[in-house]
């Protein structure tokens, strides 16, 4: 299933990510490294709209989840709402394709998580987030949008790069 606000509005294909040339700034990015030489880097300020960069390389082949800034409190679990901030990219090309700051900063809800309206990946990758999280989740096809792609911005078999900023669990 599509992740529900992922397609409104066309994704709003084409927009970059990251500054002119595509990364993060030095001094506010968190490298995270997902594989032997393969790092994303990704802002770290959860007051405005993440700033991620890509490598130019193989995509990993499974899910894959790390807080590049720790939240605290209880643990999102299975049935819980989850209320995030998110921007979404493309593996291959790191281009952004949708992201819930570009609509006002309007928090979506993932609910109940494990089995709510999305993608796998962020059903499997929110498990465990806490809030105050920026947690990136980096989702191969086979629990993204598979071989089907999406809305013409998301392209057949697409590894998808999610950074995601947890802004309540159940409400709290």
């Amino acid at each position: 299933m599509p992740v529900a606000v992922a397609l409104s509005a066309v994704l709003l294909a084409g927009c970059g990510a990251g500054g002119a040339d595509g990364s993060a700034d030095e001094g506010d990015a968190n490298v995270v490294q997902i594989s032997d030489g393969v790092e994303v880097s990704v802002s770290e300020d959860t007051g405005s709209k993440p700033v991620v960069s890509v490598p130019d390389v193989a995509a990993p082949a499974g899910l894959f989840t790390a807080d590049v800034v720790e939240g605290s409190g209880v643990e999102a679990k299975a049935g819980d709402a989850v209320a995030v901030q998110y921007a979404g990219f493309n593996w291959s090309n790191g281009k952004e394709f949708d992201a819930s700051w570009n609509r006002g900063a309007q928090p979506f809800e993932v609910s109940p998580l494990g089995s709510a309206p999305v993608i796998q990946g962020w059903n499997d990758g929110l498990i465990g987030s806490q809030v105050g999280d920026r947690r990136l989740i980096v989702i191969p096809p086979e629990l993204g949008y598979g071989s089907q792609g999406a809305g013409g911005v998301i392209g057949p078999n697409e590894t998808l790069v999610f950074v995601v900023d947890v802004v309540s669990i159940n409400g709290r």
